[in-house]
């Protein structure tokens, strides 16, 4: 087969009971497991009021998306178990729906021990018969992405057996993102399928499918690295879900490459950069990063990782990312790497990208992955609101030690900003916590309301981490605090 007809080629999502032997034995029947998690009347010290324990055992990376939807009153939110309580779930890959009126969860095994490993978190899409998509892989280590889509219209919580999608042999997947544009194939809508790995290249690459994720065709790698394998660049992606899909992302791993961040977007077939000059055609990739609009110059001292992005009502896009300072000249893993981040705030204003400094991230998460931060997120309805997770006070740096056990903690900040971000009011949401509080993400509602998710806990490693699921559901304007 030639490398057109190869490219064109449909790879079928196979059915799992049937079609496709490896893996099946793994394969678990669907659990069900209904139980009201309404917060306690009375809050414990150093836990935020009204905190809700969606699931408890669950983590996630944040280079899937989305992670968390909502729908119809029903607020849907994938995770990676790890065992904690119950080491029969360890690997396990989870669906939780909380219906915010009842108050009440039910939570869905996907995929019985895949792999402990947060990595594996799925991606969900919605699709036009409100049925749902989860879209998710082990870690880099197989060829094939698993996807479940649920039974029956509006019922998150019944769903069809597994299916596989194989973009190739060689290939080695992870990071799944799922992205709709409705204005192509001819006006029917074509899902895409962002992720990394296609055919062993360790690079950002894409599917597409016209059918709502029963058949996928494969397509390219979307940024190429002219270096050394494994070396590759970390994206957040981001749509109007009609007819373009932006790009933020880095040069590679901070840990091999001293960071900057670029954009482009994808509109009609070709990858632009930001003030809409044509780069290539999408089924070319990027010959470089370097061939995208750069948002923030990155060196030895200031390394960057991106963390979320999304756009304005207006299509343009608003990135938030971290920097690790003052690294020269320090090996990973070094008792002085990873002490100092900070989280910076970008939007394009129409002509130019407005880049600010906004807030200490504190440290590193643990030694050997310098440049995890507790992580900020966007809130997608309010772009002029983020969230973060620090174990540094977001003005000054000062430590956070917590007045209930005298540790330090990661801590959950709103921030808000009224000039474009080149100022910023901070309110705590916990303190004085008892464990860490990480990686906060809000999926998108609307103006008049906010469900603001994470996880704490003990967090050793990506695959090694004791921590639940919580969360608060509150009206926009609500200035939640914590108790003391």
């Amino acid at each position: 087969m030639n490398a057109t007809a190869e490219h064109g080629r449909d790879w079928e999502l196979q059915q799992a009971c049937g079609t496709l032997a490896r893996g099946l034995a793994r394969i678990a029947l669907l659990a069900l497991i209904c139980a009201s998690v309404v917060p306690s009347p009375a809050a414990p010290a150093g836990e935020p009021a009204g905190l809700i324990t969606f699931n408890d055992d669950g983590a996630w990376c944040w280079f899937q998306d989305e992670r968390a939807l909502i729908h119809d009153g029903k607020l849907i939110i994938a995770s990676v178990a790890n065992g904690s309580h119950d080491p029969a779930r360890r690997g396990d890959i989870e669906i939780v729906t909380y219906d915010m009126a009842s108050g009440r969860a039910s939570r869905s095994e996907l995929y019985d021990r895949l792999e402990p490993d947060d990595h594996a978190v799925p991606a969900l899409w919605l699709r036009n018969d409100d049925r749902l998509l989860a879209v998710f892989a082990k870690h880099g280590s197989e060829d094939h992405f698993y996807g479940r889509l649920t039974a029956s219209p509006g019922d998150f919580t019944q769903w069809e057996p597994p299916t596989l999608f194989s973009p190739s042999a060689s290939s080695r997947v992870t990071y799944a993102n799922l992205h709709f544009l409705s204005a192509e194939n001819a006006g029917r809508g074509r899902l895409y399928l962002f992720f990394r790995g296609l055919g062993g290249s360790f690079k950002p690459s894409f599917a597409t499918s016209d059918n709502g994720g029963q058949t996928w065709t494969r397509g390219t790698v979307v940024i190429n690295v002219p270096l050394a394998f494994r070396h590759r660049p970390y994206v957040k992606y981001a749509s109007d879900g009609r007819d373009t899909i932006h790009l933020l992302y880095t040069d590679g791993h901070p840990r091999d490459f001293d960071n900057s961040v670029y954009h482009v977007f994808y509109r009609d077939g070709v990858l632009h950069r930001s003030d809409g000059q044509a780069i290539r055609g999408l089924d070319e990739g990027l010959s470089s990063p370097q061939e995208g609009a750069c948002v923030f110059r990155g060196d030895k001292d200031n390394v960057a990782w991106v963390s979320d992005l999304h756009l304005s009502p207006e299509g343009r896009p608003v990135a938030v990312y971290s920097v690790q300072k003052n690294a020269a000249g320090l090996r990973s893993g070094d008792e002085q790497a990873g002490q100092d981040h900070r989280y910076r705030y970008a939007s394009w204003d129409g002509n130019a990208w407005c880049d600010h400094e906004i807030a200490f991230a504190g440290t590193r998460l643990y030694v050997g992955e310098d440049d995890y931060t507790g992580n900020i997120c966007l809130d997608p309805d309010r772009l002029n609101t983020v969230y973060i997770s620090t174990n540094a006070d977001p003005t000054n740096g000062a430590p956070l030690i917590s007045a209930t056990d005298h540790r330090r903690h990661f801590e959950i900040f709103r921030g808000l900003t009224a000039d474009g971000g080149a100022t910023w009011a901070w309110s705590p949401i916990t303190r004085d916590s008892t464990a860490d509080n990480l990686r906060p993400i809000v999926p998108k509602w609307d103006s008049d309301h906010c469900a603001l998710l994470w996880f704490r806990g003990e967090y050793r490693s990506y695959r090694d981490y004791q921590a639940e699921i919580v969360g608060h559901v509150f009206p926009a304007a609500t200035n939640v605090r914590s108790t003391p």
